[in-house]
């Protein structure tokens, strides 16, 4: 299984951008889903493959129906609307009032997220964009069913504080207590700098250290370039070569390193669930660019 939970603490230090970022350049066959209870961005700042708007009533929004009645993981295609570029997205809820219509459906969700890479008609990865995991927002309910949670992340001191303690709390939530750096306890925590090229190779040793020395159970596995240009061409309001921003370069970067470092347990996870079921064959679209704004790539 490879669902894929990506959270703030605090503020905005770019979560959908992050996460559409790796979506746009993952290894394999992936489904965007906008799991952020407070509603999602997507049906505001990008466009559908038909070159209108997405239609905020399919995604989120329309799964919770479905979801009452159990589901299964093919069905999340039913709800999944193509970007532009060919990225598919399940759009999350527009205002925080509808996550109502999802309660206690979330660790449903969390199991069709993570099942769907085990389907043997349309597998892929799930990257889940959770928005902020502060107080007692219910997307955390999806962490169980994940095979890594990056925690995103400024460099402010602040910032870093903020997540430090955000890893440790997870880390309590989901294991019963840190971990050491070469456990194997799923979800693993991750953390995603969002930082300037020029020092965050040095930051993220720096923040990795503390991490450690705070026996949060957590890492750094890598920083995504703090990009506002290619953040803007990613998401359609401004032309460039989106392929050459420092944010397409850093995020395959990371989304590479990420399955080198975990792919094979991955694998070896999803061997196992699949163990007593047909053998199937997975869709996968190695290196495909697939952003939204990828087109002018």
């Amino acid at each position: 299984m490879a669902l894929i939970a990506l959270a703030a603490d605090k503020g905005s230090p770019g979560v959908t951008t992050a996460a559409v970022a790796l979506a746009a350049v993952w290894p394999r066959r992936v489904l965007l889903a906008e799991a952020d209870p407070a509603g999602g961005d997507l049906v505001y700042r990008s466009a559908a493959a038909h070159g209108g708007p997405l239609n905020p009533n399919t995604g989120m929004l329309s799964i919770a129906a479905t979801a009452r009645r159990g589901l299964v993981p093919d069905q999340l295609w039913d709800h999944v609307q193509p970007l532009s570029g060919g990225l598919e997205v399940l759009v999350g809820l527009g205002i925080a009032e509808q996550a109502a219509g999802l309660a206690g459906l979330w660790p449903t969700l969390g199991h069709a997220f993570a099942a769907l890479a085990d389907s043997p008609h349309a597998a892929a990865d799930v990257i889940a964009d959770c928005g902020r995991v502060s107080g007692d927002t219910p997307a955390v309910e999806l962490f169980p069913h994940a095979s890594l949670v990056l925690l995103i992340s400024r460099t402010e001191p602040e910032a870093l504080a903020r997540v430090r303690d955000r890893a440790a709390a997870l880390a309590g939530k989901l294991h019963g207590g840190p971990r050491g750096a070469a456990s194997l306890a799923m979800p693993m925590i991750g953390v995603v700098l969002i930082a300037d090229t020029a020092t965050a190779g040095k930051l993220a040793s720096q923040v990795n250290d503390m991490l450690v020395h705070a026996q949060t159970g957590a890492r750094v596995v890598g920083t995504i370039a703090d990009d506002p240009a290619g953040a803007d061409q990613l998401a359609g309001r401004k032309r460039g070569r989106l392929d050459k921003s420092l944010l397409i370069r850093s995020a395959r970067k990371v989304a590479a390193d990420l399955y080198q470092q975990y792919g094979a347990a991955w694998a070896a996870s999803a061997q196992a669930n699949q163990a007593q079921q047909p053998h199937h064959t997975q869709h996968s679209h190695p290196g495909q660019m697939q952003g939204h704004a990828g087109a002018g790539a």
